[in-house]
């Protein structure tokens, strides 16, 4: 906890040799995390009924030479992916991510989108893994390709380690890595094994840039951050556009394959029937 949230933990570690002033700042800033980038010292003192000499010794008594220094960690903490709010406003959250989407969705790369559609169209087998928050998305990408081309594997497995499937990779197999930020550590041995092994592909938000040159086709697409958690909303966007791309590209072909799928719902008596 103290590597990711160091102002926190120090208010914790400090509690007991706080002022009770001090403390009344501590409670309020534990509560309300949003007013350290939001409030200037000012207002924070005015909250908390103390004053702005006092919130300034609060913040050199916790390590941090000025209020800016918090701010500047509380922001990098988000743009990692930590949960914090830093500018939500619940009042206009529906238009906050509307327009998040439209300027991830606009700011797409057509280039990037059109090699990977490629790929998809003529890879002999796909394998698409995602970990953590970009599983979903992972899954959604294979349910939707599955509908229009066969070959379409998703990894990981629940519960099963990743050594065994990984070693029957074809070389002209294509896998779609979906790695969104906050990645987990074995991301970027596997992301190198994979590089070495199979034509590679990568989904992620702009954290992920620094694995542009280990795979063939790079995808980046831009989270919604206003709010506390990350949205996938524009991700789960790019999914759409890319499925639909390969199946207009797929013509009658990827029709019949979607007759195909609908023959088996109705035999197997799968879906609801409106």
């Amino acid at each position: 906890m103290a590597k990711q949230l160091p102002f926190i933990t120090r208010i914790e570690q400090l509690y007991p040799s706080l002022s009770p002033n001090g403390r009344k700042i501590a409670n309020y800033l534990q509560q309300q995390p949003i007013a350290i980038l939001s409030n200037s010292v000012a207002e924070i003192a005015l909250q908390t009924h103390t004053s702005k000499a006092t919130v300034s010794r609060f913040f050199r008594q916790l390590g941090y030479e000025s209020h800016q220094d918090v701010k500047l960690e509380l922001r990098s903490l988000r743009e990692s992916g930590y949960p914090l709010f830093t500018q939500y406003n619940d009042n206009n959250y529906i238009q906050q991510e509307l327009q998040q989407v439209a300027r991830g969705l606009e700011s797409l790369d057509q280039q990037q989108l059109d090699n990977l559609v490629e790929a998809i169209l003529y890879a002999p087998k796909i394998c698409i893994i995602g970990f953590r928050n970009s599983f979903p998305v992972a899954m959604h990408l294979r349910q939707q390709l599955l509908q229009v081309r066969p070959g379409v594997n998703l990894l990981p497995h629940p519960g099963q380690s990743l050594g065994e499937e990984i070693s029957q990779i074809e070389a002209d197999t294509l896998v779609i890595m979906v790695g969104f930020r906050r990645r987990p550590k074995q991301f970027e041995p596997l992301l190198n094994a994979l590089s070495t092994q199979c034509v590679t592909a990568l989904i992620t938000d702009p954290s992920g840039q620094l694995y542009a040159n280990q795979v063939k086709h790079f995808v980046m697409c831009q989270l919604g951050q206003e709010m506390a958690m990350d949205s996938y909303a524009c991700a789960m966007g790019l999914v759409s556009i890319l499925a639909n791309r390969v199946l207009s590209r797929l013509g009658t072909k990827g029709s019949e394959r979607i007759k195909e799928v609908a023959n088996h719902y109705k035999q197997l008596d799968e879906l609801e029937r409106n």
